[in-house]
């Protein structure tokens, strides 16, 4: 079973670039954030065409999570089961993250889903700061609620957290911002205290692979990124993560991509091959910054 998590930075602006990675590398289950769109605007019959039940949890303009699968949908939860609270400051966004569409579960091909689109924070020891850590609280109060350790769950999304420094491009320039802050670390270490492990950490240990990189120019060619996008596993599954990756070839080329990599594991057997592209980067990118 091969599961993906990808902030796609809107769904109607990369429908076709995700179709395009539907079909390259054959997930069963794909996770999506930030697709902008109310549910009425979900493209479900698109996904459709391409084998995939579409469920969906969004506001319009900001936020919004999916999931679409091919081995079943059941047992949607959206907003850890709590209908979405009114905005008070509506053209603002990002403050009131339990009146934002950012969690959504399903049980999918007999294991719980759970993905997360995590508030940004924008500044540290701001008013969206604080609803950022809010709403990590919301989610692991929920998770302790509702998920065993036993249970076989993966939390997939973009938790906008940098875990630690070998998740970041350079600890020094990050240091005192956003994603990297030891109240953010503290929440979402929560989340490994309740269970779960960075399925992307099992396989790889090897610093500079992120699934971020700002569209400013030179970013990405120099791969100065984070590693804020996560797969995580209860550990009645840490022995069936066979294989784990971020998908680097997917931030690149047309139509415009988005500015996360898509984060891909594999239960049980290995899945559909497919080059991440990050052998034939490693040279390139050493030899940009010594240059």
């Amino acid at each position: 079973m091969r599961i993906a998590t990808w902030n796609v930075n809107s769904l109607k602006a990369r429908l076709e670039k995700v179709l395009w990675w539907l079909d390259r590398t054959k997930p069963d289950v794909l996770l999506m954030q930030e697709t902008k769109l109310a549910d009425a605007a979900a493209p479900a019959e698109a996904f459709a065409q391409a084998g995939y039940e579409l469920v969906h949890h969004g506001e319009g303009r900001w936020n919004g999570v999916a999931i679409a699968s091919r081995c079943g949908i059941a047992g949607v939860i959206a907003n850890f089961g709590e209908p979405l609270r009114p905005a008070r400051t509506s053209d603002t966004g990002d403050d009131e993250p339990l009146a934002e569409a950012r969690m959504l579960a399903a049980e999918c091909g007999g294991v719980r889903i759970i993905c997360v689109y995590a508030p940004n924070g924008r500044q540290v020891d701001s008013p969206f700061y604080e609803a950022k850590l809010v709403w990590f609280d919301r989610l692991a109060r929920w998770i302790n609620q509702t998920i065993t350790p036993g249970t076989p769950a993966v939390i997939g999304g973009d938790f906008n957290v940098a875990p630690h420094d070998i998740d970041v491009w350079d600890p020094d320039a990050c240091h005192g911002g956003t994603h990297v802050s030891e109240r953010e670390r503290q929440a979402f270490g929560r989340l490994s205290r309740a269970g779960f492990l960075d399925a992307y950490r099992l396989h790889h240990q090897e610093p500079g692979r992120y699934t971020w990189w700002d569209y400013r120019a030179g970013m990405f060619h120099k791969n100065f990124g984070m590693r804020i996008d996560h797969l995580l596993v209860t550990a009645s599954l840490t022995d069936r993560v066979v294989w784990a990756e971020i998908d680097r070839e997917a931030r690149k080329g047309k139509p415009i991509p988005s500015d996360h990599a898509p984060v891909v594991i594999d239960l049980d057997s290995p899945g559909h091959p497919f080059d991440a592209g990050w052998a034939s980067a490693e040279s390139r990118i050493a030899g940009r910054l010594h240059s």
